[in-house]
């Protein structure tokens, strides 16, 4: 048993939780840009584009998905493979370190991979080659034309062939994924779009991660913290260790269960907060986590998670719990959003549904038509 440990029930860490998650004001202050929301979690899941632009623009009060994009123009994040083979919006500096310390776990599998779609590493290896060479000066290509470029290289991109190979030059920091052109992904090389990356020694990245994971998700497990990094056990104990030498961390307990936290975190109020929150699928609120216990009702689980392969439905929060489901559908002149409650919501509670869905349809710059 830990001594001089402050316990928590599960509401008051959920209440924290989600102050962490940048959901609810932090005794720190809230991040006020794109550079700053995307540093204070480390890295933000964003395999869907769509997705990753309102996870941060619903952090941002009053910015909009043109103010978004401008920012990821500007360079103040970029999207790579960082970690589990999974997209994620990272700070541009950080990238290179992330993918030395974290990314390189993907490629392990490589070989096992590439065995099932036919390839070799030497023509993986072939193939970030002439992705480097027709990105170097500052080029920027489509998805379609780092395809066509292979191809006209003489590389076979068919079947799944192609996405892996992009996916490799990424993930050995060949390329980074640049802002989208229209509603094409583009791709850049990674240093010419971060010529002064971090370069921290393994100890102080291991550091780093921890501090920013619990600072952003916490309080939380180490467990939770293995699952999002996909580090080993043991560089995940090491990590916790030098970010609570370094007084990033601290330990609590939560019914009973150890737990970190950002220290500066216990100054935030514990008292239940019944705010209404409308967030995209793929959120570090839910994928953040391997234990969502505290956030989704296992009745629930089926109709937030449908296919149970990782794909997420857009979710409807009240108080930190998942109370709904949400689509969209896009056309030139209105967003349409559909609402799908898991639980009784009356009418006052509509209401509030109804004004988040609005502030996203402003994100957005489109009406809002919403259906029940």
């Amino acid at each position: 048993m830990l001594t001089g440990v402050v316990e928590l029930t599960g509401d008051e860490a959920l209440t924290l939780r989600m102050t962490a998650l940048a959901l609810r004001e932090h005794p720190a202050g809230r991040p006020s840009g794109v550079a700053d929301v995307v540093e204070w979690f480390g890295a933000m899941q964003a395999q869907d584009a769509a997705s990753g632009l309102w996870s941060l623009g619903l952090r941002l009060p009053g910015h909009t998905e043109a103010d978004v994009r401008a920012a990821l123009e500007r360079r103040e994040a970029l999207r790579t493979w960082p970690m589990r083979g999974t997209v994620h919006l990272v700070p541009g500096r950080d990238a290179r370190w992330m993918l030395d310390l974290t990314g390189v776990r993907a490629l392990a599998g490589a070989p096992a991979r590439r065995a099932t779609l036919g390839l070799t590493e030497a023509e993986a290896d072939r193939a970030a080659d002439v992705l480097g060479t027709a990105l170097a000066g500052g080029g920027r290509l489509t998805r379609a034309q780092c395809l066509d470029t292979l191809t006209a290289a003489g590389v076979d991109v068919g079947g799944q062939r192609g996405y892996h190979l992009l996916w490799y030059a990424s993930q050995r920091g060949v390329t980074c994924i640049a802002p989208h052109v229209g509603t094409e992904q583009t791709f850049a090389l990674l240093d010419e779009w971060v010529p002064d990356p971090h370069r921290p020694e393994r100890d102080e990245a291991l550091g780093i991660l921890a501090g920013r994971y619990f600072r952003s998700h916490g309080p939380t497990t180490r467990r939770d913290f293995t699952g999002w990094t996909g580090l080993t056990a043991a560089d995940t104990k090491r990590a916790v260790a030098v970010a609570t030498d370094a007084g990033t961390l601290t330990t609590v307990r939560v019914d009973g269960v150890e737990s970190h936290l950002d220290p500066a975190l216990l100054d935030a109020p514990r008292l239940p907060v019944d705010d209404v929150h409308v967030l995209p699928g793929f959120d570090e609120y839910l994928l953040g986590f391997k234990d969502r216990a505290l956030m989704v009702e296992p009745a629930h689980l089926k109709a937030v998670i449908p296919g149970g392969n990782g794909v997420f439905q857009s979710t409807v929060v009240r108080g930190g719990r998942v109370v709904g489901t949400w689509k969209r559908r896009l056309a030139r002149t209105r967003v349409t959003v559909t609402v799908q409650p898991l639980v009784p919501l009356d009418g006052p509670t509509r209401q509030r549904v109804e004004a988040a869905l609005e502030g996203y349809a402003r994100f957005l710059g489109l009406p809002l038509h919403l259906t029940w």
